[in-house]
Parts: structure tokens; sequence; C-alpha cells
């Protein structure tokens, strides 16, 4: 039996019952054209999906705005350096809570505006925090400051992290981080495919969340490859509805400067 086989059962009562599963697909890193991120293009191409790259502020090279331009590519703000600022006995993060909220908003409005100079409109103004962290007190400061999203990993709590600020984050990681730092186990990676699902259909999880596939193309082998290739093939077999990030983030006021 296929290891995907739970997978597209749970897909075929989707359709059975006429819903439809929004997907996305983010990828963290971003910082030049490379020979990874043109193999991220074509496997994007593949399947007919838009990667929005999130992209590091103080390590973008000239090279990437034409490769964005030109490719498959959206553009989201990855922190302002990937530089870890947590206390040695607290998991790493940029943006968390031990750093006052003054400076660490001032962070993210440079590294909004450095990114809306460099990429121009293929810039989506969301925040994407390195290692997915960022301090519960946030949320309303980067709804002031000019963001319409923020982006982290496991099922949101709520749509909207802040008035105007839409919530919207990644759910499936290929890398097996702690470990081999290749592919993780293709069973595991299949039964948290089908747990999400079966989240979404019965009510346990917001089914309005687009699922959102996680990766980081500067580091992807073979295997991972392979198991992100095979994610999309079964997933796009339906019904499934990939998402356009601006087409989901809320209006809001001018900006505080």
């Amino acid at each position: 039996m296929s290891l995907w086989s739970g997978v597209r059962r749970e897909l075929a009562l989707w359709r059975e019952e006429g819903r439809v599963l929004p997907v996305w697909w983010r990828d963290d890193d971003a910082v030049a054209a490379t020979p990874e991120l043109d193999q991220l293009a074509q496997e994007a191409r593949a399947f007919g999906l838009r990667v929005d790259l999130a992209v590091i502020p103080c390590g973008l090279e000239p090279t990437l705005a034409p490769a964005v331009a030109e490719g498959p590519f959206r553009a989201l703000v990855h922190g302002l350096h990937h530089a870890n600022h947590a206390p040695a006995d607290r998991k790493k993060a940029e943006f968390g809570d031990t750093r006052p909220l003054s400076d660490r908003l001032i962070e993210a409005h440079q590294g909004l505006a450095t990114l809306r100079a460099r990429l121009g409109g293929r810039l989506l103004p969301v925040f994407v925090p390195p290692w997915n962290r960022i301090g519960a007190d946030m949320a309303p400061g980067l709804a002031q400051i000019g963001y319409r999203g923020l982006s982290t990993f496991r099922p949101r709590a709520a749509v909207e992290a802040a008035p105007g600020l839409l919530q919207l984050n990644t759910h499936l990681d290929p890398i097996d981080w702690r470990g081999t730092r290749s592919a993780v186990a293709p069973e595991a990676f299949a039964a948290q495919t089908l747990r999400l699902l079966e989240d979404r259909r019965t009510g346990r999880a917001d089914a309005e969340e687009p699922l959102g596939l996680l990766t980081h193309h500067l580091v992807h082998d073979a295997a991972i490859w392979s198991l992100v290739r095979a994610y999309w093939e079964v997933l796009m077999e339906g019904p499934v509805q990939p998402v356009a990030l601006e087409d989901l983030l809320p209006q809001g006021p001018t900006p505080t400067p």
C-alpha cells in the first residue's frame, strides 16, 4: 500500500463533500540567485505553483531581484539580519520578547523598507520571523508600520494576529533539522499531512487557513526534493486551490513612519 494512500482517501472525502483545500508554498532564507533557487523555480513550475520567498533584507544580493521578477515568486520579509538575539537558555529568535519592543519594530520596519526599495511590487508586506518565533507583543505594531500579514509555523489560533494583520502559517516541513538534516521519514511526513487534512475537515482546525509547505531551498538534497515532489504530486490530484497571498491580505490604514 502506498504511504500516501491515506492522504488520497482523505482527499477523496473532501471531493465527496464538495470541499476545496487552499494551499501555499513558503521558502525561507533567500538572499541571491543560485542554482538552488533555479531548482526551486523549476520544481514550482512543474506543478503550476508559486513560491513565496522569505528574503533576508540585510543579506540581499543584487542578483535576487531579477530572479524574483522572472521566476514564479513573490517576496516576504524574513526578519532583518536573521541574527539570534535570544539568551543562551532560550530557543533562537531574532524578534523574541527578550528585546525591547521598540527595537524590534524599528528593525521590522527597516526590513520592510529595504525590500520595498530593492524588490518593488514583487514584495508582499508579510513578516516572517526567523526560526518562526516572535514576541506576542509585536503583532499590533507590525500592523501599524505597514505589514498586512504574519507567517510562522503550526495551525493558527485566529485569523488575525492583530487587527489588520492576517495570520497565515506554514504547517509542514520536509527537513529533519534535529537529526540527519536530510528528509524526514516519508511515512511520518505523509501521516502528518493526513492529520492536518483530517483536522480541517472535522473542524479541529481552521479549514480556511491555506495549508502551507515550508522549505529551505539552499539546504535541500535529493531526498528532500523527492519528498517535496511526492507531496505536491498527491495534493495536486485535488481538490486544491493554490492561493495568492495578495488576494488574502487585508487593507489597512496608512502605516506609521
